[in-house]
């Protein structure tokens, strides 16, 4: 009885609160941040610098690198420093042949190089700092991170410029998409950026709570100057923690989808549930942070809790996932029948179409039938999501930390 009890209990709150979650959510695909309204004599002139953390890149650094100096205007200049992190194929020589005064490569070597993406970074920041603080630019200077195989959009850097007219902003994170998206797998990894992320992101951006992520991050370098001399850890999530350290300093984190960057999506599934797992463990990692955010005066109700979902939610992955497996065996067992398997299938299936619409609605740039596909095939997504925590956890348990770095495709056209 008490088995039976609790299986209907778990069921009603399936049917209502997780389509109702995507839902309410959903609803925020339709938020655009705005910047504050700022006296224009007030703004400051910015100087951009976008770093591009490079090991193994030869593939597709020299379309980033031209795309990341095409961002540049009068009114927002950029100059670009490729982190070369001890690259041993032909990235060297490609960036070699890149002819532009505002290129600087930072070349680092073994047994500096190869400790990490944040470490690479933290040598990039020291880089970056040190010009600046030689030509007293330190509090014009922002910093940007756009990964290898990154592609930021037209007229980026003026709307960054934008929401840091703002002097309490010291953050910005663009949205974040998929550029090869004819493979089923990279759309539903765009799905996931492009939709559901950008939602999450619109609805912390209005409570406090925006999250950084690895590519298309900007942050002024005097903030990070206030963590020098690393201002990124040896997380594997060093995005997701920085701005966690920024939130608990009491600095204003900001996000647009206005200005977005575009990435690689991964197209097989052994290296789709690799990079998962890198980022379910280093999430694991981020609860340490959890008992001063709970302390800190500068983070609302509302945007706690929201800190709190995200960071214990993948401790409670792995227990959640054993009792759903419980729980369908008992029902198998016992009272499921053609009508509760048909409501439990509508369940499962509602989210994903749910996002497969505002997909269609909102970005106009796949068809109809190729989103309603992805959204079919979401559930399995979301269980892919679910191994990850656990081989994350069984990383964590065995102390291991280290990871090979995900080899990109081909890329031969920059996108438009």
């Amino acid at each position: 009885m008490l088995t039976a009890t609790l299986s209907s209990a778990v069921l009603v709150v399936l049917l209502f609160w997780w389509p109702a979650h995507n839902l309410a959510l959903a609803a925020f695909a339709w938020r655009t941040p705005r910047p504050r309204r700022v006296a224009r004599e007030t703004a400051d002139p910015l100087l951009f610098w976008i770093m591009i953390p490079a090991l193994n890149e030869e593939r597709v650094i020299a379309n980033t690198v031209r795309s990341a100096l095409s961002l540049g205007t009068e009114a927002t200049p950029v100059r670009v420093l490729v982190i070369d992190d001890g690259s041993d194929d032909g990235t060297q020589q490609v960036l070699s042949t890149l002819d532009d005064s505002r290129l600087h490569v930072l070349r680092r070597n073994a047994p500096e190089a190869r400790q990490g993406k944040g470490e690479a970074l933290n040598a990039g920041y020291r880089y970056i700092e040190e010009i600046a603080r030689a030509g007293g630019t330190v509090h014009t200077t922002v910093v940007g991170v756009i990964d290898g195989d990154g592609r930021g959009s037209t007229g980026m850097l003026a709307e960054i410029a934008a929401l840091m007219a703002d002097r309490s902003v010291g953050a910005v994170q663009c949205r974040v998409r998929i550029h090869n998206r004819r493979k089923v797998l990279a759309l539903l990894q765009d799905l996931e950026f492009a939709t559901i992320a950008d939602a999450s992101q619109s609805l912390r951006d209005l409570v406090g709570s925006v999250g950084m992520g690895g590519n298309g991050q900007f942050t002024r370098l005097s903030v990070l100057v206030a963590f020098d001399p690393a201002p990124w850890s040896q997380c594997l999530v060093e995005d997701l923690e920085l701005g966690l350290r920024l939130h608990l300093s009491g600095y204003r984190v900001r996000y647009t989808k206005r200005a977005w960057v575009t990435q690689q999506g991964l197209e097989d599934l052994r290296r789709l549930l690799r990079q998962r797992a890198r980022w379910a463990q280093g999430n694991l990692q981020c609860v340490r942070h959890l008992r001063p955010l709970i302390g800190s005066r500068f983070i609302g109700s509302v945007g706690l809790l929201d800190f709190l979902v995200y960071l214990v939610v993948p401790w409670l992955t792995v227990p959640l996932s054993l009792l759903a497996v419980g729980l369908l065996v008992v029902m198998a067992a016992g009272a499921l029948n053609g009508t509760v398997a048909a409501v439990w299938l509508g369940v499962l299936l509602l989210p994903g179409l749910i996002w497969a619409v505002v997909h269609r609605l909102r970005l106009a740039d796949e068809p109809l039938h190729r989103c309603l596909l992805a959204g079919l095939l979401y559930p399995g997504f979301l269980l892919l999501g679910v191994v990850s925590t656990w081989r994350a956890l069984f990383r964590v348990i065995t102390r291991r930390n280290s990871w090979a770095k995900t080899e990109r495709l081909s890329d031969d056209v920059v996108p438009a």
